[in-house]
């Protein structure tokens, strides 16, 4: 199945910004879940392309003039296979995703909460531990943000796909299971999706498995993988550091659309 994407994010400021740097992690690779046919990403400035340490593709661009409203743009055509049932290989070490990080630590109830739905290491009960976190914290847009933690999402009981995967993440990890922090996108027929995804996958029986807590989708065969990482603030599409600029404003729009 090809796939049309078009993600621009537009900046705002209320003041002149200048010498700013922004570190970009937009862009698909080919692997055996899918085929990047052509892909660009536009953004103002001088940028240089290299890999993080997840090897995913890494643009940091530099702007020197000064500018109050910027936008940066990334799009492309990938193919996915739609019968996957299996995430991306790497040949990173499954045990660098048990490493802790500040977004995803269990509390003493996500621990109990844990314990509870997965008596056993296996798939189908991770399954059941992923439907509980959706019912224990239904999605609910704007309410939280990316310094929301998996614990913070866990007693609010209210997040989005960010919040399901550290949550997620969080538990598996505490279950002595590699779990990892995935961004892409997701294609749904009939509608454009309006942000960019996230989900979780987890490491088992010598495969990575995919768990989209919050759509229910335990197969990646919709979804395209951008970045991989231990939680949101590897794989962050845009980050950056600027001088002056006063209040950053900021909305972004994403289309997947089949052709």
């Amino acid at each position: 199945m090809k796939l049309m994407i078009n993600h621009q994010t537009h900046y705002q400021y209320t003041d002149l910004a200048c010498n700013s740097i922004q570190y970009i992690k937009m862009t698909p690779t080919s692997n055996l879940h899918q085929k990047v046919y052509s892909w660009d990403v536009s953004v103002p400035g001088q940028k240089c392309t290299k890999y993080d340490a997840f090897n995913n593709i890494w643009i940091t661009s530099s702007q020197r003039q000064p500018y109050q409203q910027m936008t940066i743009m990334a799009q492309g055509i990938v193919e996915i296979n739609h019968d996957t049932v299996y995430g991306v290989e790497s040949l990173i070490n499954p045990n660098l995703f048990l490493q802790p990080t500040a977004n995803t630590l269990c509390n003493t109830e996500m621990k109990e909460f844990a314990k509870r739905h997965v008596p056993c290491l296996t798939r189908k009960y991770l399954i059941v531990l992923s439907e509980a976190i959706l019912n224990h914290i239904p999605y609910v847009a704007d309410q939280t943000s990316v310094l929301t933690s998996a614990i913070d999402a866990f007693q609010n009981q209210q997040g989005v796909c960010q919040d399901h995967s550290h949550v997620m993440i969080a538990m598996c990890k505490y279950l002595g299971l590699p779990a990892r922090y995935v961004s892409g996108y997701l294609f749904v027929p009939n509608t454009s999706h309006l942000a960019s995804h996230a989900w979780a996958e987890v490491f088992l029986e010598n495969a990575w498995y995919c768990f989209d807590t919050s759509n229910q989708l335990f197969s990646p065969n919709s979804h395209i993988y951008v970045a991989i990482g231990r939680d949101y603030w590897d794989v962050a599409p845009i980050r950056g550091i600027r001088e002056r600029g006063g209040v950053e404003s900021m909305h972004s729009i994403v289309q997947v659309l089949a052709c």
